[in-house]
């Protein structure tokens, strides 16, 4: 048991050291970190939606894709995703489609979270895969780098004048 913890601390220190990088390129600050059952990285991303002008660049999502073309293969099978925040309906639903044995996040996300906080997508019996969920790995670190994140972006909108960045 402490072995398995200290190893999601690991790999969820790995998805933070990603979404600090998100963070720095002006992206919401969440990162992910795909590993094998052996162990091994496979795929590692950040959040890119403002930069890629596209709303499924999500940190999960480049991640599955980066290591479904690694692996060429669309299912990873026996592998676990460690992502900072709770993922969405549209992170989960892919996760099903892969057959992800594991879902480990830090911080619970209560405004767009499918794994625990609005949905529990996993858990769905109608579904042909329920990956295991696992929540609140490093919780603490992964909900500050994002509480960080909007509160610095509020105050840089409060310090704007009027009408500033309107068309």
């Amino acid at each position: 048991m402490e072995l398995a913890k200290s190893q999601d601390e690991h790999f969820m220190r790995l998805a933070l050291d990603q979404a600090r990088m998100a963070a720095a390129c002006d992206e919401v600050p969440v990162g992910a970190a795909l590993i094998d059952d052996q162990a091994r990285v496979i795929a590692v991303a950040y959040n890119q939606n403002i930069g890629s002008c596209d709303p499924t660049a999500h940190a999960e999502i480049l991640a599955l894709r980066k290591a479904c073309l690694r692996l060429k293969n669309y299912r990873l099978l026996s592998t676990t995703l460690y992502v900072t925040i709770e993922p969405c309906v549209m992170c989960l639903g892919a996760i099903i489609h892969a057959r992800i044995e594991r879902v480990v996040f830090g911080a619970c996300d209560p405004k767009w979270g499918a794994a625990v906080s609005l949905y529990r997508l996993a858990e769905d019996g109608r579904f042909n895969h329920r990956p295991e969920v696992v929540g609140g790995v490093l919780e603490n670190p992964c909900r500050q780098l994002i509480q960080d994140f909007f509160r610095a972006k509020r105050a840089r909108v409060k310090e704007q004048p009027p009408g500033a960045g309107r068309n």
